[in-house]
């Protein structure tokens, strides 16, 4: 994939516009987690700083097509604002004439947040009319929002096929790390792949069997694959009518030379509860009661050495139920590990989806991994190997 480069553009005196992800976490008014106001501190910086009149469009919520006042933007300037340690205007519309004055009012380096583009169905259908609107407002377009380019809307699809359009640097950051990882990686390639049930990772599965050396399957889905082979998995969270789709893709990985690394002892109890009494078995060992939480203590060494015999990891869903130890041993040993190797050199790690990054920060190594993707659906649908319109768009 070629994309245009910010540092090539002629940016003074020009109206970027910048799609953005702000929809952050919020409660009365408040934001209660502001990483990604954070991560898009950068790309503001360099064109505000290089003398374009930076404007800013981002959704809030869902308010599908109507203005819905607790859905606003608004709260969100002043805390931008504190960020950059510069004022952020804000428009009360993303079009007509309030953001009109709004960016016409813009001075060289300054900025402007408009208000949530989803007060329009425009947005969401890329309706044309309401594309030439926004495009009306800039020069050139930056799409800084990965997280939201698995969606072909107006901001992240139709603009860029309007203006000239460049991929900010976060954006810039997670294509080139998730290239690190699935396009061209240092082989060889370990995936691990964890979550609650196969039937939600089934393009994720049948994708990385085709590109990947070894893939490990753990947490709950484990279990459908486990039954499927012919063991006992007692009263665990199993989807037994899947035991076809997971010898098929036991079958495709064999197929195209991807070792299927599955649990080979696990660890059970009678309920989910910390405290409660745990045993550690082996596959034949399950009883019918037992409910199988988290990978065992083997099941981890195996892991561990496919992790060593590898240069390039990419992970996605827990080993087991980490949010209640002890069930979190598994998935914290194996996140250590991975850490400890990107420390020394010796690993490329990117993780990403929602319950990965819990996970990763329940065993404290975040900052310690390569890569954390924090885009949820558009990091899972780049793995699944689908064409993300945000993305594809923005190519040359």
């Amino acid at each position: 994939m070629t994309f245009r480069s910010l540092d090539t553009a002629d940016l003074a005196g020009k109206r970027a516009l910048v799609r953005v992800d702000f929809n952050v976490p919020m409660e009365g008014g408040v934001i209660t987690d502001d990483t990604r106001l954070r991560s898009a501190l950068p790309t503001i910086r360099y064109l505000s700083s290089r003398g374009a009149k930076v404007i800013l469009l981002a959704h809030f919520d869902r308010p599908k097509g109507q203005r819905v006042p607790a859905m606003s933007l608004g709260p969100v300037a002043g805390p931008l604002s504190a960020l950059l340690g510069e004022p952020v205007l804000f428009g009360e519309d993303c079009i007509g004439a309030d953001a009109y004055r709004t960016v016409a009012s813009l001075e060289n380096g300054q900025m402007a947040l408009l208000e949530n583009l989803r007060f329009h169905p425009g947005e969401e259908t890329n309706d044309p009319a309401f594309v030439s609107e926004l495009a009306a407002f800039g020069d050139l377009y930056v799409n800084d929002a990965f997280s939201a380019a698995h969606r072909a809307h107006a901001s992240t699809e139709g603009l860029a096929r309007l203006l000239p359009s460049y991929p900010g640097l976060a954006m810039r950051r997670e294509l080139d790390m998730l290239d690190a990882a699935l396009g061209n990686p240092q082989k060889p390639v370990l995936g691990i792949v964890g979550g609650a049930k196969v039937s939600t990772k089934l393009d994720l599965l049948n994708n990385l069997v085709r590109k990947l050396d070894r893939l490990a399957i753990g947490g709950g889905m484990a279990n459908t694959f486990l039954a499927a082979q012919g063991h006992d998995v007692g009263g665990s969270l199993c989807e037994h009518d899947l035991g076809d789709t997971a010898r098929a893709i036991m079958a495709s990985a064999k197929t195209a030379g991807c070792e299927l690394l599955l649990p080979v002892d696990v660890v059970v109890a009678r309920e989910v509860k910390p405290g409660t009494a745990t045993r550690t078995c082996g596959l034949d060992d399950v009883k019918a009661g037992d409910l199988i939480l988290d990978a065992g203590p083997e099941t981890v060494k195996r892991l561990i050495a496919a992790m060593d015999a590898s240069k390039t990891l990419i992970w996605n869903g827990p080993l087991g139920v980490f949010e209640v130890p002890p069930f979190d041993a598994a998935t914290v040993a194996a996140a250590k590990h991975a850490a400890g190797r990107v420390k020394t050199g010796q690993l490329v790690a990117v993780a990403g989806g929602g319950d990965t990054v819990s996970a990763l920060n329940h065993a404290g190594v975040v900052d310690d991994m390569t890569f954390v993707s924090t885009a949820g659906g558009a990091f899972l649908e780049w793995m699944e190997g689908k064409t993300l319109p945000g993305v594809a768009a923005l190519e040359v």
